[in-house]
């Protein structure tokens, strides 16, 4: 595709909020002196869009209606997977990335971003509470340079951190869809043909697509989300602008446009 590929982190960044909002404000600034009535009203619109980009609740209430992650694994659930792994099925753990650190210098080495030690977190709980083996996914994302892997990063910390081995690496995957891809063709000379999928919850339903779509008939995907959590706020700050909030949207518009785009 002639290395368009590597210019979709600065078209999704252009794409989310504020870029957007901010433009409209420009073009309602703009018309101002020729069309003071629709100038005032993009530049209204924009700042309400702008205020609600940062809200929590607005950003929880269009994953709930355009994504709708699914639930979190009750521990009925967990205790039904331990007996299938103890029955000698062969089930496999496969934990997403979301980004790495090329050089975090507290420790002089690689290191994972705050959301892949999250889902890192909960697959190697759910392995040893489970017997699961565990796959990693991820490479060097589009927008990275000269770093390495994502996955050689956490079977490294894995082993060092947690005393948990991670028995599949995947390392070359740089998107979701390269995950599945990529992941499965790990996986299936093993023999597995029930995949339990780590992931936050926003991003599970585009991750569960893209693996079912890779894995066909053969293989079952089962949704493990995680980060699903809220915060023990007053409700008013839901409508309240906060990094949190920002943070938030951009990860649910990010994924609904990858679910509008099918990426």
């Amino acid at each position: 595709m002639l290395g368009i590929e590597s210019w979709k982190p600065i078209l999704a960044a252009l794409l989310l909020p504020p870029v957007p909002f901010l433009l409209l404000t420009l073009v309602g600034a703009r018309l101002l002196l020729p069309r003071r009535g629709l100038g005032w009203l993009l530049i209204v619109t924009s700042v309400v869009l702008l205020w609600l980009s940062a809200c929590t609740g607005a950003a929880r209430g269009i994953a709930q209606l355009m994504l709708q992650p699914p639930a979190a694994l009750g521990i009925d659930r967990v205790h039904e997977l331990r007996a299938e792994v103890a029955a000698k099925k062969p089930v496999a753990i496969v934990i997403l990335g979301a980004g790495a650190e090329p050089f975090a210098p507290e420790y002089g080495v690689s290191s994972l971003q705050d959301a892949s030690l999250e889902r890192l977190r909960y697959g190697l709980w759910l392995g040893r509470e489970t017997g699961a083996p565990i796959a990693y996914s991820g490479g060097i994302g589009w927008a990275q340079q000269d770093a390495a892997p994502e996955a050689r990063i956490a079977a490294k910390i894995a082993a060092e951190d947690f005393n948990r081995p991670i028995r599949w690496v995947e390392e070359d995957s740089r998107d979701t869809r390269e995950n599945a891809s990529r992941t499965l063709a790990l996986l299936r000379p093993a023999g597995v043909d029930h995949i339990v999928l780590v992931t936050h919850g926003y991003h599970m339903p585009r991750a569960v697509r893209a693996f079912t779509e890779a894995a066909g008939p053969d293989i079952r995907i089962e949704a493990a989300p995680m980060g699903l959590a809220r915060k023990l706020d007053l409700p008013a700050f839901d409508w309240m602008p906060s990094a949190r909030g920002f943070v938030q949207m951009r990860q649910v518009l990010h994924e609904l446009a990858g679910k509008v785009a099918g990426a």
